[in-house]
């Protein structure tokens, strides 16, 4: 396709504030959730290396997330450096109107949606379900959870352990004490000075090889408790027995399922019930709304991209951020509802979809086709008078210091 010199100077105007939006959006919401799983994955006794596989699989939600807002936020800040620096009037001076100038920000508007509807139909229902498998995992212990050095650990039903000391990550073992009792009365009771733990052919039981120790064994037909000293030693242990984690999409968890397969059990008959199928289709329709919006996104932000003349106000980024992640909101709400009956999943989410095409077309027609129009000019007059309110209370420093000067300096000499 080719680009006229205008077209290449909006996309190197779009293109640097669209990449630092998605990055920053995504380094927010990773950071927050990497704390929260930290503290998780800390309380389950895992490896902290598992925190950066779940924050993996997280990443294609986020993206979801941060796609539409970055996109919006590059083309409204791309549109605002043109307005603020008179560039917007002389193109528009020489015959380039708004719909000319969207030609470029509505290329991204389509790459995008086409990378966001990949990631909302395949990529994260899969990432999703990587996700709640680590959790699993990290809960039954099938991830190798730690053993807490000089506390007694539980490995089982009568299996209890206490390691001194760990070196070489967990494969020597120093100070051992380990203690075992059955159901039919057997006690076993061994210290060691080194052990190692050494896996089997059954993935149901492991060796633990003991060194240089001593060990006592008690039976109910035993008279006395037979001692051994040892210099190594494999006393077999029976791991716990972990349940096997659930497949994709069971247990009424829509969202890991692919849009195909939500279509199918939506409108193919594929539905158990009918709150599975309400289920379907509020999360199809989820989908697809959110998705779509981000066609309305460049009007959106060139309606909110330009202040008023002679002003360098930001209110439009502040409403259109507003505007956005409170769609996103209502959607979540609808879908909800959907999904529980209370409205109907397509009435519950085409309304608000309609109702903000409504008001984005409004909002640029507004902007491009009544001369010196202004989408939010009673908000911006608003904020403007709100803006001088709040000078008034607290006043510039600066222009206290200089009115303190200007007194002293017209103060007469002693």
């Amino acid at each position: 396709m080719n680009l006229s010199l205008i077209d290449r100077y909006m996309v190197r105007s779009i293109t640097l504030p669209l990449i630092g939006t998605l990055v920053i959006a995504a380094m927010l919401l990773t950071l927050d959730k990497m704390l929260r799983l930290f503290d998780f994955v800390v309380a389950t006794g895992g490896p902290v290396s598992v925190v950066w596989r779940m924050l993996a699989n997280l990443l294609p939600e986020y993206a979801a997330l941060a796609i539409p807002l970055g996109l919006m936020l590059g083309i409204l800040l791309a549109f605002r450096k043109l307005a603020l620096s008179s560039e917007l009037d002389a193109l528009r001076g020489i015959g380039v109107g708004y719909g000319r100038m969207l030609k470029v920000p509505y290329m991204f508007a389509v790459g995008l949606l086409v990378v966001n509807l990949g990631i909302v139909s395949f990529l994260e229902p899969y990432s999703r379900y990587n996700y709640e498998g680590l959790r699993f995992d990290l809960r039954s212990g099938a991830l190798g959870a730690a053993i807490d050095v000089g506390e007694y650990n539980k490995l089982g039903d009568g299996i209890t352990l206490r390691i001194e000391e760990s070196e070489d990550e967990g494969t020597v073992l120093k100070g051992i004490f380990v203690s075992m009792e059955e159901d039919n009365g057997r006690r076993i009771a061994a210290s060691a000075t080194q052990g190692q733990f050494l896996a089997t052919d059954d993935p149901s039981t492991i060796l633990f090889r003991l060194q240089d120790g001593r060990l006592i064994h008690d039976e109910p037909d035993f008279a006395t408790p037979r001692t051994l000293a040892f210099d190594t030693y494999d006393l077999p242990i029976a791991l716990p027995e972990t349940s096997s984690f659930r497949e994709r999409g069971r247990g009424d968890i829509i969202k890991e399922l692919t849009l195909p397969e939500v279509a199918a059990i939506a409108y193919g008959g594929k539905a158990s019930s009918r709150e599975e199928n309400l289920a379907a289709r509020a999360n199809l329709h989820f989908r697809l709304v959110e998705v779509f919006m981000m066609l309305m996104l460049p009007l959106l932000a060139v309606a909110l991209a330009v202040p008023p003349k002679r002003s360098s106000s930001s209110l439009g980024i502040f409403v259109a951020i507003v505007i956005v992640v409170t769609y996103h909101k209502i959607n979540q709400y609808a879908e909800a509802a959907g999904a529980q009956g209370r409205l109907n999943p397509e009435v519950a989410l085409y309304t608000p979809l309609l109702g903000m095409l409504a008001l984005i077309c409004w909002m640029y027609h507004v902007i491009a086709h009544r001369p010196g129009g202004q989408p939010i000019g009673a908000l911006e007059a608003a904020f403007a008078k709100f803006g001088k309110l709040i000078k008034r209370v607290i006043p510039d420093p600066r222009a206290r210091a200089l009115a303190k000067r200007r007194e002293a300096e017209e103060a007469p000499a002693e």
